[in-house]
């Protein structure tokens, strides 16, 4: 009996992960439209390129401040005309949103920045892990390096981190990585 409830189960859920999960509805882009296309992004372009102007009319030609402004004026309108020859999407606040549904079409829009993401915030992790189990290894006083950082050896440490991916690889096919459960700690609960 107790069996038949445990396949019985599997059955059910292969049922409805086949059968059900895909037929489910993709996110609704009624609200959105491109930007080249929206009202509002066109508007909020105007906007912000006529309050650098008037904040531009208050400077002299040519002083510092107003060559500033004015490459702010163009890197503003940079921004916007990729913004209306990409296939981003815009809301009614004139606004590009990101779409993050697992529709390929979309997908340039997350996956670079993410991988990013990943690869910076493990870039210093790794770091940080070596230059501690450095100075737990070389020095007398390891927490007192924790304290006052070592810049040489951090810095050395720091433009080898690029590495970390095949580096972390290593130490894993090598049991560095992971601590044996012998060496976790568990709680006596």
């Amino acid at each position: 009996m107790r069996n038949f409830k445990k396949i019985y189960t599997l059955l059910i859920s292969i049922v409805l992960v086949a059968f059900i999960a895909p037929n489910k509805a993709l996110a609704d882009y009624a609200n959105l439209k491109k930007c080249s296309d929206s009202p509002a992004f066109q508007k909020r372009l105007q906007n912000s390129v006529k309050k650098l102007e008037g904040r531009l009319k208050k400077y002299d030609a040519g002083s510092p401040a107003a060559l500033a402004l004015q490459d702010q004026i163009d890197r503003t309108q940079q921004r916007f005309a990729r913004y209306k020859n990409s296939q981003l999407l815009c809301g009614a606040d004139g606004l590009p949103h990101l779409i993050a549904d697992g529709n390929f079409v979309h997908a340039a829009e997350f996956t670079l920045p993410g991988v990013l993401f990943l690869y910076i915030t493990g870039w210093i992790g790794w770091v940080g892990r070596k230059y501690l189990r450095t100075v737990k290894s070389n020095e007398k006083n390891p927490s007192q390096r924790e304290i006052i950082i070592d810049v040489p050896l951090a810095l050395g440490i720091m433009s080898s981190g690029y590495m970390w991916p095949a580096l972390a690889w290593k130490e894993y096919t090598d049991g560095d990585l992971v601590a044996d459960k012998k060496e976790v700690t568990v709680s006596p609960r």
